[in-house]
């Protein structure tokens, strides 16, 4: 069987600026990549993230020697962790899916869920900016609170205020220093917390060593694949796994194994993407205990029959949009 892979960049523009404590993004930069065989197309696409050193640029470059591959799936294997080999993997997963008919589903074990409950995300801004738009989704059962070192406590006494129903995920993605977290505990004991997230930078995380928080700390950018997990002991006690960050569903499911050997609670994440990105997830966000799957849900238009998230829940993609092996026209943007 021969493979034609290729590759592309897409723009996919938000419909509100997403601001983080590392910068701010007006579109999902991203790589889609297609793989074509036997009269069968899959799809894959990943988010180039300058934190881990990529760009759009850099993971095109990545990907030529395998647009050129005898064996695609050996060139896959070989690249790094990372977006390049994201988007090959996902492409060639639904290939796979669509040429034998035994779907994504069928091949892992892991259905997508029905009604699967997703962290929707309050980006940074100023306080009465992140209260109204909390009470836009005060009816989702969890929130993600973008935060950084600028007086997060305000911003997390408004968030709380304007949902009061909701459990919250803490994010600063890495923008603290252990000061700002210690000080921060008693508050955040207070509240409905569900997780931290990655409150220290990757690397200097040793401060959390042997510390017993009121909270569960989840890393994220401390984490990319399963061989990372045993640094991790002591330190967190959950894992925020990303298709981006593994480089794939390949090696996202022996992540999930390798840490729930380690019993660590599992929080599946994306990058801000369009459903072809978060589709994926989709499976390992059904066996995981939180999903942060809000990406599309950012993009001003994504795809036709790509997954909705409403009111906190994510509908899964119409059939054939990826890895259920079904043929199905029109569900992609030109």
């Amino acid at each position: 069987m021969s493979i034609a892979v290729s590759a592309r960049p897409v723009s996919h523009p938000l419909k509100a600026p997403f601001r983080i404590s590392r910068g701010v993004k007006t579109a999902a930069e991203v790589i889609e990549v297609i793989a074509a065989a036997d009269g069968h197309v899959g799809r894959g696409e990943s988010v180039p993230y300058a934190r881990y050193g990529e760009s759009v640029d850099s993971v095109l470059a990545q990907l030529t020697p395998a647009l050129s591959a005898i064996d695609p799936e050996v060139a896959c294997a070989a690249l790094p962790p990372g977006a390049a080999r994201n988007a090959l993997d996902l492409a060639l997963w639904d290939l796979r899916a669509r040429r034998t008919g035994v779907s994504v589903a069928e091949a892992t074990g892991l259905p997508i869920p029905q009604d699967l409950v997703t962290a929707v995300t309050v980006s940074l801004d100023e306080p009465e900016a992140m209260a109204a738009a909390a009470r836009a989704v005060a009816d989702a059962p969890l929130i993600k609170i973008k935060l950084s070192a600028q007086d997060p406590a305000a911003r997390l006494r408004a968030v709380a205020a304007a949902a009061p129903d909701a459990r919250f995920i803490v994010d600063p993605n890495e923008g603290w220093t252990f000061d700002i977290l210690s000080d921060l505990a008693p508050l955040l004991a207070d509240l409905p917390i569900a997780l931290v997230e990655q409150p220290l930078p990757a690397g200097e995380d040793q401060a959390l060593e042997g510390w017993d928080p009121p909270f569960t700390v989840c890393a994220d950018e401390s984490v990319h694949v399963g061989g990372d997990l045993a640094a991790l002991r002591g330190r967190y006690q959950a894992v925020n796994l990303k298709l981006d960050k593994t480089g794939g569903l390949t090696e996202a499911l022996a992540l999930l194994k390798a840490a729930r050997a380690l019993d660590f609670q599992v929080m599946t994440g994306c990058m801000v993407a369009s459903s072809l990105g978060v589709a994926p997830a989709l499976h390992l966000g059904g066996a995981s205990d939180f999903a942060d799957l809000d990406g599309p849900w950012w993009l001003a238009a994504d795809h036709p029959g790509g997954l909705r998230v409403e009111r906190g829940r994510i509908t899964p993609p119409k059939a054939g949009f990826w890895g259920d092996g079904e043929e199905v026209e029109g569900l992609w943007l030109k």
